[in-house]
């Protein structure tokens, strides 16, 4: 395929300076040689970050359900599409064919067409981990409904919230959920959360944990009697370019939640690119990613960036504690897995444990493996590549986020030489830009600052679902012409690039700009801690002091504490310098976390400020009983 896999690192200059300097030539190729157009594109792209607007390959027509199943039918019908791996490892799993996905997709589109869903029509999808979550979202896309996945683990304040604000008129769940040894209610949830969601008319109810729940009459449905009734034939329906595909949430640093809007080509064939050269994908392969559907790293790199390269993807249902804490590893060695993609949260909760969860599996398969979420710490890239890679697999640190649909920075395994901490190069198109406070571009290595993207890449997001304004004010208006990523990133003398983390957790202490990542992984490094997150509060002489929340690694270990202090700042001191000294450390047996993993430093930073009385939603956390914990014991 031409330059469709880079193999070389000479290969990838090549490819990234045609790329970048003739971006409309180069996308038009990818596109033209490698997905099913029904109708071609009159411009490749029209841009304008100003107001802003974006629009890739327009005028053209096509499905994406068709690049993602049925051009491979022919070759691949009988071949694994999607490998469904259930909570209870006695379950057996699911093996879910091309053609099986075919009519299982055709199916599902069919009944949504007979409960009213035309094309442009949200529905929100609030379902576990199970096949039924992948096929909703190609059935709504078969039949150009937009669809809304929510994390089945929200609340349902926080369900109906999205539900209002992007106008859904049917919901898609299930009875209930496994999550290890426990179930989850999600039938009652979304009831609850449709008390206050007057204009749903539907809801379909899938089957799972097959418990006794509650069904509104002529509201809620049982999903399989219906699918069953429906016919295996859909014809797709004809998207343009541009017409929205799906609108994800994430969570503003202030205010409601942003409906990101990704429009249909544009996005599918820089999923399908990246997927392909991230995980050097090749025919056969097993291809597992750990994440939940309802983050977009499962939208991209579960459903479909795989799908539209023909390849087996994996879906688990499951927790990596469960029945123990050799979970993941026995799945590779099961499934023989050969790329794996998991969180920095993840790798450092199983580096906790005994290494003989680890030892005990052949993960012999693994080609390449790689983290997804935030930036790794040094210490945890070092197990995981040891541990988990073998030194054979390359670790690749992708950075990306969910306005911006695909990978951005990241190694291509086998290609990009790796150093810990760096997410190194852009991906194929990308134009990164460091920018100083005052706006201006800093050009040339050794340079730190806010990271930027100064032209459009086919799969942004086009806007915020309903409030284009906040669209322009959060990504356009800080930095004129180009898009805002809201990080700081250095770029280091031979041009790599390393994510600082957030710009709203870099701190002004007495006039240096310190990045908490880097403060972190050198806490981390200490063999007590297990995971750490820096804080600033305000000081009198310093403007800023530095707040310091350490989990150790055996929970309640109470050594000397005061020593512990001093060996932490003392490991601060080495590796960044006296500056960066906390001023206050408080252990802790936990941090609040959203359900992707992220740690939610504006509660940390208001309760080390002693401003607890609005710590807005925190039901949506994945452990929110740890905020009283944290607020119980502050310094």
């Amino acid at each position: 395929m031409s330059n469709y896999h880079i193999k070389h690192l000479e290969e990838y200059f090549k490819v990234y300076r045609k790329s970048v300097r003739e971006p409309e030539i180069f996308w038009e190729e990818i596109a033209e040689e490698h997905f099913l157009w029904r109708k071609r594109w009159d411009k490749v792209l029209s841009w304008d970050f100003k107001k802003p607007e974006i629009s890739w390959f327009e005028g053209a027509q096509l499905n994406i359900t068709e690049n993602c199943i049925d051009r491979h039918l022919v070759t691949k019908g009988d071949k694994t599409a999607i490998l469904f791996e259930p909570n209870d490892p006695n379950e057996k799993a699911q093996h879910i064919t091309y053609n099986d996905l075919y009519k299982k997709v055709n199916q599902f589109a069919n009944v949504l067409k007979q409960q009213g869903v035309n094309k442009g029509d949200r529905v929100c999808i609030y379902l576990p981990m199970i096949p039924e979550l992948a096929i909703s979202l190609l059935a709504c896309a078969r039949i150009g409904a937009i669809h809304s996945v929510v994390f089945a683990g929200f609340s349902s304040t926080a369900l109906s919230t999205r539900i209002n604000d992007s106008d859904c008129k049917m919901v898609i769940t299930s009875d209930g959920s496994y999550r290890g040894s426990k179930t989850i209610d999600l039938k009652g949830i979304v009831d609850e959360a449709l008390e206050s969601c007057p204009d749903v008319k539907n809801v379909l109810v899938a089957k799972r944990i097959h418990s006794e729940i509650f069904m509104k009459e002529g509201r809620d449905q049982w999903l399989q009697p219906l699918l069953d009734q429906a016919s295996t034939e859909c014809e797709p329906t004809l998207m343009d370019a541009e017409d929205p595909l799906f609108i994800l949430y994430t969570s503003g640093s202030t205010g409601k939640p942003k409906g990101m809007v990704h429009t249909t080509a544009g996005y599918m064939v820089y999923t399908a690119y990246t997927f392909k050269n991230m995980f050097q994908y090749k025919e056969n392969d097993v291809y597992w990613c750990t994440a939940d559907i309802g983050w977009i790293t499962g939208h991209s790199y579960i459903v479909y960036g795989p799908l539209a390269n023909g390849a087996t993807t994996v879906i688990f249902e499951g927790v990596p504690s469960y029945p123990d804490f050799g979970r993941f590893w026995d799945i590779i060695q099961k499934h023989k897995i050969n790329q794996f993609y998991t969180a920095p949260t993840a790798i450092r909760a199983l580096a906790k444990e005994k290494i003989e969860f680890v030892e005990y599996y052949d993960l012999s398969s693994l080609k390449v493996i790689g983290s997804v979420g935030e930036p790794i710490n040094e210490e945890a890239w070092h197990w995981y590549n040891d541990n988990i890679g073998k030194r054979n697999s390359p670790v690749i640190d992708t950075w990306w986020q969910t306005e911006t649909g695909g990978i951005m920075i990241s190694p291509i395994p086998y290609v990009t030489p790796t150093i810990p901490t760096y997410a190194t190069l852009p991906f194929i198109g990308i134009q990164p830009a460091i920018m100083d406070d005052k706006g201006k571009e800093l050009n040339g290595n050794q340079v730190e600052g806010r990271l930027c993207i100064k032209f459009p890449w086919p799969s942004i997001a086009r806007t915020i679902w309903g409030d284009h304004k906040r669209y322009k004010e959060t990504y356009f208006s800080t930095f004129e012409n180009n898009y805002f990523t809201g990080d700081g990133a250095l770029r280091d003398a031979t041009g790599y690039y390393r994510i600082t983390g957030r710009v709203d957790d870099v701190i002004i202490v007495s006039g240096h700009n310190l990045g908490t990542a880097p403060i972190e992984d050198a806490i981390n490094e200490h063999p007590a801690v297990a995971e750490s997150a820096i804080v600033g509060i305000p000081h009198d002489i310093k403007g800023n002091a530095l707040y310091g929340y350490v989990i150790l690694k055996e929970i309640g270990n109470t050594r000397d504490q005061n020593n512990l202090r001093k060996e932490i700042n003392q490991i601060i001191t080495e590796h960044i310098g006296p500056i960066a000294k906390l001023e206050k450390i408080q252990f802790t047996n936990g941090l609040p976390k959203t359900r992707s993993g992220k740690i939610m430093r504006r509660i940390l930073r208001k309760i080390a400020g002693g401003d607890t009385s609005n710590l807005g939603d925190t039901s949506t956390l994945l452990n929110p009983e740890v905020v009283k914990e944290i607020m119980a014991n502050v310094l």
